[in-house]
């Protein structure tokens, strides 16, 4: 599996986040890396960083746009990844340009079935 990132779609706003498994494999998240709000992200391209007590993974964006929101807590406490990383610890929201990228996306029982392989 390349990544473990999650996208929420409301209208032509994406939130992304990492998922509950692959905080679980990281552990204890002590620092994230966003981009600043207005930048651009691209499809399959890393868009941040997550630090934990085990390592640091890059964050891969599953959709292209533009970035019109960051989740500014987790500078303060990055630890909400871990406690919520579908609730609290959203990481961006994007304003997609490539609506048909959503069609490459897993959905929650297609990302399961891999995570048990």
């Amino acid at each position: 599996m390349q990544s473990h990132e999650w996208a929420k779609v409301e209208g032509d706003i994406v939130t992304v986040g990492i998922t509950d498994h692959a905080q679980a494999e990281l552990g204890d998240v002590v620092y994230v890396e966003l981009p600043e709000v207005g930048s651009t992200v691209t499809h399959k391209s890393t868009f941040g960083v997550v630090e934990s007590v085990k390592a640091a993974s890059d964050v891969y964006s599953p959709i292209s746009g533009e970035v019109v929101a960051i989740n500014e807590d987790l500078a303060d406490s990055p630890g909400k990844v871990n406690e919520g990383s579908y609730t609290d610890g959203w990481m961006m929201k994007v304003k997609m340009s490539s609506p048909a990228e959503l069609d490459s996306l897993m959905d929650a029982a297609q990302y399961e079935a891999a995570c048990d392989q």
